[in-house]
């Protein structure tokens, strides 16, 4: 029996009703409501699905941590080792099945037998390229030139949107009738994008729903003609924001946050700070050194407006985040708030990596790449001038996002405030719980591996 296991970022269990291409699953197989972990957010709760383990054990914290080793906040990193504990692929490959992999996460040196992921070109001049890394060396190759380059500025950015889900889909498709893997993994990001922006229930996010629904048929066609077996699953539901919370600010006002001052901004310096946040969507991770005054430190930050709870020592482990990776503190976000990095009042002073789609120099997350900054004049202009500047081989920025982060309208993180607003799990066959876990993905996968053989 074949298996394709879809991540469809941000669909919730109240979406279902819009999506015909799960009608023909639901009616054969079965429906549960997801428990994501805390945090709710893209490599934790995939980290949960990898391996059936809380971050306690497999430690992703995150979608990003304080590397306490070089003492440096790095955000999305793709190597598979930083999973601490066995995944479902390394299960599966010993099984002696064949498993493609495309775009799932921790996806470099995975062990599957296929996989994709992006990974631009940098070279010396200071060049993005768009292009995917991929296993064996041959197929990132192939497939962009069967398919185009892989559009990574469609993937995120202010441009993020239906093409880079298209893309994904294309090379599954591919997959499924060149190579015929026994498992394939894909992740489909294209609701997340509308629904950070506007809000889920926005008419962009509905547009994105119908959007993504049309793509979905198209894998899901491919794969029943194979007579594959389908799990359609999300990682998370998108909740309306209305206020965004700094909890750096806080921390530089109190003088417990450092910066190092440059001829580019003021740089966080973690080496002179007494405490600062690593801020992921709805949870921050709060690193305090060793000569704080950390009680002053916890009563700052709770008593901040739009921090729900500040958890310490034990009461990480009870929530699954009793690793090293984690903060000294993590702060949980209000119903409706979300935590943002910057540390600066005076714009002067920003990084000049603000302005910048940067989503591995941030460190924090920042949903405001998401739009060009409504300030500007003529955008398309700028934008257009930047480009040619880079084509006659200028070394510049492109420095069209704004540092307000305002203007987003949904974020995750939290556990959901009602079920039918959080993730769901779609599969065709029966399955007797209405509601489980993320962890319990993992024991399910393998159990079908093994009723299929």
């Amino acid at each position: 029996m074949k298996l394709v296991i879809a991540i469809t970022v941000g669909l919730r269990h109240k979406d279902l009703h819009q999506f015909s291409s799960l009608a023909p699953i639901i009616e054969q197989g079965s429906v549960s409501a997801l428990t994501p972990p805390l945090p709710a957010v893209t490599c934790s709760t995939q980290a949960a699905f990898l391996t059936g383990k809380e971050a306690t054990s497999h430690g992703i914290v995150g979608n990003g941590w304080f590397h306490r080793e070089t003492r440096e906040v790095r955000f999305w990193l793709q190597p598979r080792d930083l999973i601490e504990t066995p995944t479902f692929i390394d299960r599966i490959r010993q099984q002696g099945l064949t498993v493609a992999n495309l775009f799932w996460w921790f996806n470099m040196g995975s062990g599957a037998d296929w996989s994709l992921t992006p990974r631009p070109e940098y070279p010396a001049d200071g060049r993005k390229i768009p292009s995917v890394y991929g296993e064996p060396p041959e197929l990132p190759v192939e497939m962009q030139r069967d398919l185009g380059r892989f559009p990574l500025f469609d993937f995120w950015g202010p441009r993020a949107g239906l093409p880079s889900t298209r893309w994904i889909i294309d090379s599954a498709i591919s997959m499924i009738e060149q190579k015929d893997p026994d498992v394939l993994m894909v992740y489909l990001p294209h609701l997340d994008y509308n629904d950070q922006r506007y809000g889920a229930d926005s008419p962009e996010g509905q547009l994105s729903r119908q959007q993504l629904d049309a793509e979905l048929k198209r894998l899901l066609d491919a794969s029943r003609s194979r007579g594959a077996d389908s799990m359609v699953l999300s990682e998370y539901g998108v909740e309306d924001v209305t206020r965004v919370v700094f909890p750096n600010r806080r921390l530089a006002q109190s003088g417990d946050l450092q910066v190092q001052s440059t001829g580019h901004g003021d740089l966080l310096d973690v080496h002179r700070s007494r405490a600062f946040a690593v801020c992921d969507h709805q949870l921050a991770h709060v690193h305090i050194s060793a000569n704080a005054d950390a009680a002053a430190v916890q009563d700052r930050l709770q008593r901040l407006e739009g921090v729900e709870r500040v958890l310490s020592g034990e009461q990480l482990t009870e929530v699954g985040l009793g690793h090293r990776r984690a903060g000294d503190l993590v702060l949980l976000a209000e119903p409706g708030c979300w935590f943002a990095y910057p540390w600066w009042h005076d714009e002067a002073r920003a990084p000049d990596y603000a302005r910048t789609v940067d989503i591995h120099r941030k460190p924090g997350y920042d949903p405001a790449e998401l739009f060009v900054d409504p300030a500007l004049r003529w955008p398309a202009l700028k934008i257009g001038w930047r480009l040619l500047q880079k084509k006659l081989g200028m070394r510049t920025l492109l420095d069209v996002i704004s540092t307000d982060p305002s203007m987003v309208r949904g974020s995750h993180g939290r556990l959901p405030s009602r079920p039918e607003l959080g993730p769901v799990v779609v599969r065709s066959w029966p399955h007797p719980e209405k509601s489980i876990h993320a962890v319990d993905v993992y024991d399910e996968i393998l159990e079908r591996l093994r009723e299929g053989r």
